[in-house]
Parts: C-alpha cells; sequence; structure tokens
C-alpha cells in the first residue's frame, strides 16, 4: 500500500469510491440532489438513466472534472473536494474515458498511450514503449501502433482511449457513455475490453445505456433520475423485480 493510502487511512477492506449526499449545481439549475453510493475494490457498478438525470456530472465530480457545493466524495480515502487536492495526483489514480475519444491527431496510437506516462510520470521512454504495446495487446489493435487516430475506426479510437487511460496504471476506471458515439457494429469490440478489465479485477464506475452489457457485466446497477437514485440493485434483482414505478417505465422503454 502507498504512503499515500496509509496516510489517507484508507484499507482494502473500505470502499474505494464512496460518495455521501452529493450535490451539484450549474447556475440554478440542481443536477445532483443528494447522491450517495459506495464501490469497493474490484467491483464494477453501471449508472444507468435518461438523458440529463446526472449521470455524467456524477462520475465528472470522482474526477475532479467538477466541483460540487455540498458533500463528500472519497477516493481511497483522499477527499476530492479538498480545496489543497493535488488533481494531477487523484487522475493518476482516477482513469477516465470519455464518449468522445479526445486523441491527439497527429500522434500515432502508441504515442497516445505513451505520452502521458512521459510527460506527467516522468517514466522512462523504454519502459513506457514496453508497456504501451503490451496494453495495445490487451486492447487487441495488434498492427495499428503506428496509425494515426484518422486511420482508424471509432471503436478502434476508443480502445486507444481505454490504453491510453491504462497507461497511467489507475486504481479506478471511470467510463462516460464510450460507446454512445459508435456504430452499432463497433460498439462490441469495445464492450468486451472493458469487461475483460472487470474480470482482471479493475475497480469501474460506468455510465452506459447498454443494457445487455450492464446485466452481464456489473456487480451493482444504479438508476438515476431527475437528480438522485432512485433504485439500485444487483442486476438479477434490479432488471427482473425493480420495485419503483419510475424504474419500470424507464427500463419498460428500452428494454
Amino acid at each position: 500500500m502507498s504512503d499515500a493510502k496509509k496516510a489517507a487511512g484508507w484499507t482494502p477492506e473500505q470502499p474505494m469510491v464512496s460518495i455521501k449526499d452529493l450535490h451539484k449545481s450549474f447556475g440554478d439549475l440542481e443536477v445532483l440532489k443528494g447522491i450517495s453510493l459506495d464501490v469497493m475494490k474490484g467491483e464494477c457498478i453501471c449508472i444507468i438513466g435518461p438523458s440529463g438525470s446526472g449521470k455524467s456530472t456524477l462520475i465528472r465530480c470522482v474526477n475532479a472534472l467538477n466541483d460540487i457545493q455540498k458533500g463528500s466524495i472519497l477516493v481511497e480515502g483522499q477527499e476530492v473536494n479538498d480545496p489543497d487536492l493535488d488533481k494531477l495526483e487523484l487522475r493518476k489514480k482516477v482513469g477516465m474515458v470519455f464518449q468522445q475519444y479526445n486523441l491527439f491527431p497527429h500522434k500515432t496510437a502508441i504515442e497516445n498511450i505513451m505520452m502521458a506516462p512521459i510527460t506527467v510520470l516522468k517514466q522512462d521512454k523504454e519502459d513506457v514503449a514496453k508497456h504501451a504495446k503490451s496494453l495495445i495487446r490487451k486492447v487487441r489493435l495488434e498492427g495499428k501502433e503506428d496509425s494515426y487516430p484518422g486511420e482508424l475506426s471509432g471503436g478502434q479510437q476508443q480502445r486507444v482511449a481505454i490504453a491510453r487511460a491504462l497507461a497511467m496504471t489507475p486504481d479506478v476506471m471511470l467510463f462516460d457513455e464510450v460507446t454512445a458515439a459508435l456504430d452499432p457494429e463497433t460498439v462490441k469490440e469495445v464492450l468486451v475490453t472493458i469487461q475483460e478489465l472487470a474480470e482482471e479485477g479493475m475497480t469501474c464506475i460506468l455510465v452506459t445505456h447498454e443494457m445487455g452489457f450492464a446485466k452481464e457485466v456489473a456487480d451493482h446497477i444504479y438508476f438515476t433520475d431527475r437528480g438522485v437514485i432512485v433504485e439500485h440493485g444487483p442486476p438479477k434483482t434490479f432488471f427482473k423485480k425493480a420495485k419503483d414505478p419510475r424504474t419500470k417505465e424507464f427500463l419498460s422503454q428500452i428494454l
């Protein structure tokens, strides 16, 4: 366990991510109205819900991309809402993949993956190159190392983005609707990559509209609507025995 984790008093028996009474507003619009949830080490959770229900805002708060008005977010015991937080240190251990790939168009796939470990972590270039090649294999893009983003399909670009996030060796991965911009035939290749990460024990928080994937991969499902968690539970219970009328209505529209 790192000194930082010891200093924070965090142990693996505690939630890796703990969110308590989280409130977030944009001006007069309150987007999150008291969200609370815990994610244990190695757990994969999926957050689902209608557009505008606060899903993306929630996970952006976990990575300190959004500030918050009230509540607490602990990542390995470290308070994300601490004004003295080193955001760079937080983002070393909390990787994030977005709906848009955000790759550097003038850099090859492997250069995109290698950039942050070299420039941010100051790691040795040869070591980074070896790790990057292993990540290329992990996301099944062998032979595409020297391809530029414009030469790759959307699904391939998204897998490069996943490899780029993994290059920082994070403890937690956040995925924000990562298949939303993809063609249907390329969605599966990205979901398989995420599923393999989850099966290997990576702690994952996913905002997704892929219900079949959520059923198969998630340890726990959270349904959000109008800034609150309406209902949550393990997939078997959630999808077959939903209790809240809003949950039932949402599921009836998409299943």
